[in-house]
């Protein structure tokens, strides 16, 4: 059998006649039927097998029907027939309220009309969060809506609006910052299920909140500082009661002591004197004459040591001090010694 070349030239072989050129055509057509029907088939094959990635879900239709959902891994289809749609499903994330300055420093951005804001006390408020969100429903996410991105957007402005609206503009800036993207967070999840639009909110923060011109800041500034010099007041009273009131009620205590021991021993004392009335009364009345003679020389015996004694007969002109007179005699008695 014969074998030709593209260039349609056969090649010498001994026994062979002279060259002949045969048109190259004539043998591709011979092999078109079976390098289409390859062709097919390895299309066949390629469009039949898909790689789904872990970072996403397929969701495959048919006619335009939703048949299943694939996640990560090697999978099958019908090809021509069944048709693969790829959903990214990692954790997104968007600026509300601000935006990011191209070419400038990480974490630089500039304010959007988005971020203004009115509080509760008819306030105006620059505040700026960052959404995190994610695909949960692949099949919504592609079906239920144009534009669902556009849509999480708008509930999340209208959801930040109206939790903004519930608070003065001291605590969206300062204490009420984490019940604010609580709230907001529960509103969005609420309002996402009756949309139904197969995206789910991860997670809202706070990234800023300002006034909206430089005089309101440096106003709430001053403010701010005025607050914090009231609370180091606050605190430095607080301090000095805890030091004081300790040494106070120790002192009260030791004084309601003191008083309660001096009343105790006054009651004492008195329940004594009665009990020493009492017998001494009980003996006046079995003795009455020998009990006036003791308590009379008792008496003197208490009162004596302390007063001046003068002796006289009723008829001296002068009268002396007996200590006096005791007190020179013995004075007396002395120098004479001394002189002898």
């Amino acid at each position: 059998m014969a074998k030709f070349n593209f260039g349609g030239f056969k090649k010498p072989n001994p026994g062979d006649g002279p060259e002949r050129y045969v048109d190259p055509s004539v043998q591709i057509g011979k092999h078109l039927p079976k390098i289409l029907i390859v062709a097919i088939i390895l299309a066949l094959i390629y469009g039949s097998i898909y790689n789904v990635s872990e970072q996403r879900n397929a969701v495959v239709t048919m006619f335009g029907t939703v048949v299943r959902t694939d996640t990560a891994g090697l999978h099958f289809k019908i090809p021509l027939i069944q048709q693969v749609h790829k959903v990214d499903i990692t954790t997104q994330g968007t600026s509300i309220g601000y935006r990011n300055n191209d070419g400038e420093q990480k974490g630089s951005h500039a304010a959007t009309e988005d971020g203004v804001m009115i509080t509760s006390d008819f306030n105006l408020l620059n505040i700026d969060f960052y959404m995190e969100y994610k695909v949960s429903d692949p099949v919504a996410y592609l079906y239920n809506s144009e534009n669902p991105e556009g849509i999480l957007e708008n509930i999340a402005l209208a959801s930040i609006r109206s939790i903004v609206s519930n608070y003065t503009v001291d605590e969206a800036m300062t204490t009420g910052k984490s019940q604010i993207q609580a709230d907001v967070k529960s509103t969005m999840i609420k309002e996402l299920e009756k949309q139904n639009i197969g995206l789910q909110v991860v997670n809202i923060t706070i990234q800023d909140s300002r006034p909206p011109t430089d005089e309101i800041n440096q106003a709430f500034k001053a403010v701010e500082t005025a607050k914090q010099g009231a609370d180091t007041a606050k605190n430095n009273a607080l301090q000095y009661q805890n030091e004081q009131l300790p040494a106070a009620e120790a002192e009260a205590d030791k004084i309601i002591q003191d008083a309660t021991a001096a009343k105790e021993a006054r009651i004492a004392e008195a329940e004594g004197q009665v009990a020493r009335f009492n017998e001494m009364y009980d003996q006046y009345v079995n003795a009455p004459t020998v009990t006036k003679r003791r308590l009379f020389y008792e008496t003197m015996e208490d009162i004596l040591p302390d007063l001046k004694v003068i002796i006289t007969d009723g008829n001296t002109q002068t009268m002396l001090p007996l200590d006096s007179f005791t007190t020179e005699t013995a004075g007396g008695t002395a120098d004479s010694t001394a002189e002898q």
